[in-house]
């Protein structure tokens, strides 16, 4: 299968988008001097979708996310991220909390692992889960990543430094 890629600033970091079929297929954190790959491939029109979207949420203007997504994992994984689709924004949940919805309450490092395992951050949020104990953990981007996608969110309260 044929995919393309496009790289765009974001107020995260630079991402790479990869799209197949018309489908957004992976958002990765992307090196500034990462090469584009078939940018003017017939998939441009599902890339600029996606850039769109992502401009209109990084600047607080998008109300649902109406891309198509092809997440390739196992029946577990699917479950996991389809749970995480469900944490509306302005909102968190826990690995635990996330464990009980998907039937699988014991399965709480599984979960942690499918999360971390996430193909597409920042619209399927992975970035909403913390601790039981409030603390923001493990990111694939880093914990000020998360920090500042919930704090664009109004989880968090505004940087005061």
């Amino acid at each position: 299968m044929t995919s393309s890629s496009r790289i765009i600033d974001s107020p995260i970091g630079p991402l790479k988008l990869t799209v197949e079929h018309d489908a957004l297929i992976g958002v990765d954190w992307a090196a500034p001097s990462e090469p584009i790959l078939n940018e003017h491939a017939p998939e441009a029109g599902a890339l600029d979708r996606v850039e769109s979207e992502l401009s209109r949420y990084f600047a607080g203007e998008l109300e649902q996310w109406s891309l198509e997504l092809a997440l390739d994992g196992t029946e577990f994984q699917q479950s996991v991220w389809a749970a995480l689709q469900n944490i509306p924004e302005g909102t968190t949940s826990t690995y635990q909390k996330i464990a009980a919805a998907i039937g699988k309450p014991s399965a709480v490092r599984a979960v942690g692992s499918a999360i971390g395992s996430n193909p597409i951050p920042v619209i399927v949020p992975c970035h909403r889960v913390i601790g039981s104990n409030g603390s923001l953990t493990g990111f694939s981007g880093g914990l000020e990543k998360k920090t500042w996608l919930l704090r664009h969110e109004g989880i968090l309260p505004a940087n005061t430094d």
